[in-house]
C-alpha cells in the first residue's frame, strides 16, 4: 500500500520500490482498500531488501518494527525513516469486516506519506 500511496502522491518526486525480508504477493485486501482511493495495486509486487542494497537508495521508510529491526545497513549517506504501523494481515482468507483495518492502515500511511512528501519536496 505504501508504494502505490508513495506513487500516487508523489509521482514523478522519487523512484519508489516496495521491498522486504520476508517478501509476499499483495493482499487481496489491500488491492481493495487502495481501489476504493483510485489506486491500483493489483500488479504490484514486493522484492528482496538485500536486491536494493547496492542501488544508489538515499531514503530506506520500514513501516512496521519487525521490518525496523531486520532491516539491513544500507551504504553510504542513507535516511532510515520508520513508521511503526500495525500490519493488517491476519491470514489470507477475505473477510468484509476486516476491511476497516486495511483501511485504518492505508489512512495512516496515507498522513504519514503526506508529510514525508512536506519535508522532502
Amino acid at each position: 500500500m505504501a508504494e502505490g500511496l508513495l506513487k500516487d502522491m508523489a509521482r514523478d518526486s522519487f523512484d519508489v520500490f516496495s521491498a522486504g525480508t520476508h517478501p509476499s504477493k499483495v493482499h487481496p485486501m489491500s488491492t481493495a482498500v487502495m481501489a476504493e482511493d483510485g489506486i491500483d495495486i493489483s500488479e504490484h509486487t514486493s522484492d528482496f531488501i538485500d536486491d536494493y542494497l547496492n542501488k544508489g537508495i538515499n531514503i530506506v521508510i520500514t513501516v512496521c518494527d519487525s521490518a525496523d529491526s531486520l532491516c539491513p545497513s544500507f551504504p553510504g549517506d542513507v535516511e532510515r525513516i520508520h513508521w511503526s504501523i500495525d500490519d493488517p494481515f491476519q491470514g489470507w482468507d477475505i473477510r468484509k469486516n476486516k476491511m476497516d483495518s486495511y483501511r485504518e492502515t492505508r489512512d495512516i500511511l496515507k498522513k504519514n506519506i503526506k508529510e514525508l512528501i512536506k519535508n522532502h519536496l
